[in-house]
C-alpha cells in the first residue's frame, strides 16, 4: 500500500502495520490513502476477525507530516490529496476523507485494537482513538496537538474523545496542547490497558477474539457502535433484534456444542 502499510492476516487477525518508520509514520497523502485502501480491503475480507493496528520503529504516528503543514501555508489544497478542498463535504458516508482515515476502522465490522508506543500526537493520537481498544506503554507521549498549529482536532477526534474522557478533560487538552504520558492516558479514559508491549498484549488479545463466533462480534460491534448514538429505547431494540438473529444461527450452535463438548470451536465465516 505505496510503502506506507504493510497487512499480514494469520488465524484470522489482520496485523496492520504503519511503515514509514524513518518519517515517525507522518501522515502525508500517501499514508491517507493506504489508511482508506487498508479499511476498505479489511472490511470485504470475511475472514478477518480482529485487527491489530500498529507502527513501525520509534512511534506509533507522529501526526501530520510536515510538508503538509507547509501546504496549508501556501494555502495550497487539492482534490484527493490530504486537505480536500471542501471539508465539509461528506465523501465518506458521514464523514470527509481525512475524518474516514480514523473513523473507518470505527466502521469495520471487527474489533480492532491499537497498539501505541513512542509518541501519537495530532492526527497519530486521533488514529489510535478510532480503535475499538487502545494498548499502550507507559512512557507513550500523546497530544491533541492540533492547537499548536492554530488548528482543532478534525479526524474525529472530538467525536470520540466525548465518549472516553470527562468534558473538561477533553477541552483542557484539546485547547492547551499538552502532552501526557500513556499511565496518564489510563486514568483519563484514552488508553484500554498500560503494558511494556502493547504490540504483544494487542495480538494477544486479537486472538482470543478470533477464537469467538463471528457472528457474535460483529452483532456486539454494531451495537455497542449504535449506543452512543441512540437513545435508551432504541438502544435496548438493537440488543434484542441482534440476539433474535444469533440464536439458533449455525455459528451459535457451534459455540454451544464446543463449550460442551470441550473442544475448541470451527466457526464459519461470516457473510459480508
Amino acid at each position: 500500500m505505496q510503502g506506507r502499510i504493510s497487512i499480514t492476516i494469520a488465524n484470522g487477525v489482520a496485523d496492520v502495520k504503519l511503515v514509514r518508520a524513518d518519517k515517525m509514520n507522518a501522515l502525508d497523502d500517501a499514508m491517507f490513502n493506504a489508511l482508506l485502501e487498508a479499511i476498505e480491503t479489511l472490511k470485504q475480507d470475511p475472514k478477518v476477525r480482529a485487527v491489530v493496528l500498529s507502527g513501525e520503529g520509534r512511534a506509533f504516528c507522529a501526526g501530520l507530516d510536515m510538508g503538509n503543514f507547509g501546504k496549508m501555508a501556501e494555502g495550497a489544497r487539492k482534490e484527493g490529496g490530504a486537505i480536500p478542498r471542501d471539508l465539509a463535504a461528506r465523501t465518506h458516508g458521514v464523514a470527509n476523507r481525512p475524518q474516514y482515515a480514523v473513523w473507518g476502522w470505527r466502521e469495520l465490522p471487527v474489533p480492532v485494537i491499537a497498539a501505541v508506543h513512542g509518541v501519537a500526537f495530532g492526527g497519530g493520537f486521533q488514529l489510535a482513538l478510532g480503535a475499538d481498544m487502545r494498548y499502550v506503554t507507559p512512557d507513550a507521549r500523546m497530544s491533541v496537538m492540533e492547537i499548536k498549529w492554530g488548528l482543532v482536532p478534525d479526524m474525529a477526534g472530538t467525536q470520540i474523545m466525548r465518549h472516553l474522557a470527562r468534558e473538561d478533560v477533553v477541552r483542557e487538552l484539546t485547547y492547551t496542547g499538552r502532552i501526557f504520558t500513556g499511565e496518564e492516558a489510563l486514568t483519563l479514559g484514552f488508553a484500554t490497558r498500560v503494558c511494556a508491549d502493547p504490540y504483544a498484549g494487542a495480538m494477544e488479545t486479537a486472538r482470543q477474539i478470533a477464537d469467538r463466533s463471528p457472528d457474535a462480534i460483529r452483532a456486539a460491534k454494531r451495537i455497542l457502535n449504535r449506543a452512543v448514538v441512540v437513545s435508551p429505547v432504541e438502544g435496548l431494540t438493537d440488543e434484542a433484534e441482534e440476539q433474535q438473529k444469533l440464536i439458533g444461527s449455525p455459528n451459535q450452535v457451534e459455540a454451544i456444542m464446543s463449550n460442551l463438548q470441550k473442544r475448541p470451536a470451527s466457526y464459519a465465516d461470516p457473510q459480508t
